[in-house]
């Protein structure tokens, strides 16, 4: 392994004081002895996961751990954004109960964000409240969702609109389980780390760009290194406002339009994929109001390519999209409050963005509006 690798653990405070542990680590060997630091041997713990994950590593992590834990059971759910809802949160309570699960027990989230989100929740509100530890499996969750503490579920196709703040016990990143994501997944996450360097480290986003080819190779000590690079940014941000009463909002930088395309396909795109693709069309309005040079804009753009995210979208109408962005949970006081970027690295939160610049931005990276102009 390279001697460059910046963390193995990482501490996340609240109000100065400890809060839990990222730990980062290659194999799930050292889950055990770090669960034993929660006092596992005297409580029941409940692996939730979904039906993509669980023949990879539900079994491994539940023998794992089986010798520092009273009891341990496995929940599966069926895999999808579809069943990040109240049904699948009221199965899991079912679930728990019938296993004697009591407030002193815990939750562990092994899979991708969907999951982390869905068990967050269920924990924040099981018996009012219960711990709950963050194993995440795939970039996305790794790099974003299992840190901070927000979690929710979707509700009517709208996103994370039922949700609570519940910080994890400890969060647990196993690098080598990103070699069992597909390509889409992978670079799905690649959203979220592009992310991370435009709204706050402009020397971290061009370190992505240098290390390319060792990213989609997925060499591991790279992997490693821009993980704990991009979780940094987002501790970073979650100890100065962990109830995004300000600068914490400044992380959903492309996900005002890039949940309006999400929630119109249907989800047929991952998030990370719509959230790439939000970020680029946000970077486009900060172009045009000649916060972004020409130079900046067409990098941020082309680095999509680079990571197999979307620059354009075919099959939407632009109008629904932008109504869609005014029932979205960014929405204060009847104002949008959208992320837009002063320079790579430096992002703001603006509430003068009007229909027409959103428009504009839409039909930028509007594909029919090629085919229609092409004929």
């Amino acid at each position: 392994m390279k001697k460059n690798i910046i963390y193995s653990t990482m501490d996340v405070k609240k109000d100065g004081v400890l809060a839990y542990h990222i730990y980062f680590e290659q194999s799930f060997d050292a889950l055990p002895e770090k669960l034993s630091q929660l006092n596992t041997q005297n409580r029941n713990v409940c692996i939730v996961t979904d039906s993509n994950v669980a023949p990879l590593y539900a079994q491994k992590v539940a023998e794992t751990i089986s010798s520092v834990c009273k009891r341990v059971v496995v929940y599966t759910f069926p895999a999808g954004e579809q069943h990040k809802n109240l049904d699948t949160v009221t199965n899991l309570y079912r679930f728990l109960i019938e296993e004697k699960f009591d407030r002193k027990d815990l939750l562990i989230a092994l899979g991708g964000g969907v999951t982390g989100d869905l068990t967050g929740f269920a924990a924040a509100t099981y018996l009012r409240g219960i711990d709950f530890v963050q194993v995440p499996t795939t970039l996305l969750a790794q790099v974003d969702s299992s840190i901070g503490g927000k979690t929710g579920v979707d509700f009517d196709c709208y996103k994370n609109m039922v949700g609570a703040f519940h910080q994890p016990k400890m969060v647990y990143i196993n690098i080598a389980t990103l070699n069992t994501l597909s390509d889409e997944q992978f670079y799905c996450g690649m959203g979220e780390v592009l992310k991370h360097g435009l709204i706050k480290d402009a020397s971290y986003y061009e370190w992505t760009i240098e290390h390319m080819s060792e990213i989609c190779e997925r060499d591991q000590a790279t992997l490693l290194e821009m993980v704990s690079k991009s979780c940094n940014i987002k501790r970073l941000v979650v100890e100065k406002d962990p109830l995004e009463k300000g600068e914490r909002a400044l992380l959903n930088f492309g996900h005002t339009l890039g949940h309006s395309i999400e929630k119109l396909m249907n989800f047929q795109w991952l998030h990370g994929q719509c959230i790439a693709l939000g970020y680029v069309m946000a970077s486009q309005i900060s172009w045009k109001r000649g916060l972004l040079t020409d130079e900046e804009f067409f990098e941020i753009r082309d680095m999509n390519v680079g990571f197999e995210l979307p620059i354009s979208f075919s099959g939407l109408n632009p109008q629904e999209i932008l109504a869609a962005t005014k029932v979205d949970k960014k929405m204060e006081n009847g104002t949008l409050k959208f992320i837009l970027l002063d320079g790579i690295g430096n992002a703001v939160i603006d509430r003068t963005v009007t229909d027409q610049e959103i428009l504009d931005a839409i039909n930028y990276f509007n594909a029919d509006l090629e085919i229609e102009e092409s004929k």
